[in-house]
């Protein structure tokens, strides 16, 4: 039967900050399940794979770097994981992943991203960051929906962080193509998206019994933070290593609140919200670095955001059609049937016990 959603208030977990994911998934027994946890080779994604596989879950490492996944996936030392090649930044990667998923997804934890990066762009022309973290997961969510819905309880668990508190979506200029890139500013638009997506696909998916949830992991030093050294600047105060004003949490605890997202009873039915330390998030309050931003919760936000995402996907599958059929020249058709198929994936069933890299 589909879960009932529900609210949480918040502090209504027994865990916090200090609560690793071995805590938060105690005595969940998750045999049957099947959960894909994207960036799984290395960092918190690592951490939540190793949890929700040593809860009985059938784990999908959805990696960049496939030799990395392979020795994540060795190293995990269990049978019920394997490793599949998904690049975020790539479209066809995306689909390519998408189209080898057969059966139901019960999990899908968007961990995977990219901090303070130069200024790059996909060949779409994307901005990095905002490419990766949000449009990546957001082509790849809605490629999975009808595997979550199969599932009858799915859970779709998003990673943000507090970074989401320093700037909004720019919708007039997402790209930075008019203003001068900022690599803090583009972060915090990627991690705003984020939220956004869960407020969006929370009420766009309850009818499929699929929740969606957001998270802050805290500060954790992993290797998200590899291209700092690289910017030409120093970091803001609020993201420098030595700041001791900064507390940093262990990659075990930084990893709880998605495996609790991901895994536990406790939550279950709740949907559309923003999590930090294991517990719901209130209301960022004025000068105080906590909470969800009351723009990151706009449903006006979130709407605009949802269908801007799908119109630039659309229109990339369109070119990319266009650019590889030398009769689609129809391009309103193409991008329609490119949306179409972002949301469309196979309802056949296969022995969970498959191979690595048959999904």
């Amino acid at each position: 039967m589909p879960v009932p959603l529900r609210t949480i208030p918040p502090d209504t977990t027994p865990f916090d900050a200090t609560s690793t994911a071995a805590e938060v998934i105690a005595g969940v027994d998750l045999r049957g399940k099947r959960a894909v946890v994207t960036g799984g080779a290395s960092g918190i994604g690592l951490e939540t794979a190793c949890a929700l596989a040593r809860a009985g879950a059938d784990v999908t490492l959805a990696v960049r770097n496939l030799a990395q996944g392979r020795r994540a996936v060795d190293d995990i030392g269990r049978p019920n994981v394997r490793a599949a090649r998904l690049d975020l930044a790539d479209q066809s990667s995306i689909a390519a992943f998408v189209a080898q998923w057969q059966g139901p997804l019960h999990i899908l934890v968007n961990n995977a991203g990219v901090m303070a990066t130069p200024e790059l762009r996909t060949a779409e022309g994307w901005e990095m960051q905002f490419a990766t973290n949000h449009l990546g997961h957001f082509a790849l969510s809605l490629g999975l929906h009808d595997a979550l819905a199969q599932a009858h309880g799915a859970r779709v668990v998003v990673v943000s962080s507090v970074g989401h508190l320093n700037g909004e979506v720019l919708f007039d200029d997402l790209n930075f193509e008019h203003h001068p890139y900022d690599p803090w500013a583009a972060y915090s638009q990627s991690k705003t998206a984020n939220v956004l997506f869960t407020v969006e696909a929370a009420k766009r998916w309850a009818p499929d019994a699929i929740t969606v949830n957001a998270l802050t992991p805290g500060r954790i030093r992993t290797g998200l933070m590899r291209h700092l050294a690289s910017q030409p600047t120093a970091p803001p105060a609020r993201f420098q290593a030595d700041n001791p004003d900064i507390s940093y949490k262990s990659v075990e605890q930084g990893a709880a609140t998605s495996v609790l997202l991901a895994a536990s009873p406790m939550v279950e039915g709740v949907t559309g919200r923003y999590f930090a330390d294991n517990n719901e998030a209130e209301a960022q309050q004025p000068s105080i670095r906590l909470g969800v931003a009351d723009y990151a919760v706009d449903a006006e936000n979130a709407a605009r955001l949802w269908q801007v995402s799908l119109d630039l996907i659309a229109a990339a599958h369109a070119h990319a059609s266009s650019a590889a059929t030398a009769d689609a020249t129809d391009t309103d058709t193409a991008a329609a049937a490119a949306a179409a198929a972002i949301t469309a994936t196979s309802t056949s069933t296969q022995d969970p016990q498959q191979k690595e890299e048959s999904l």
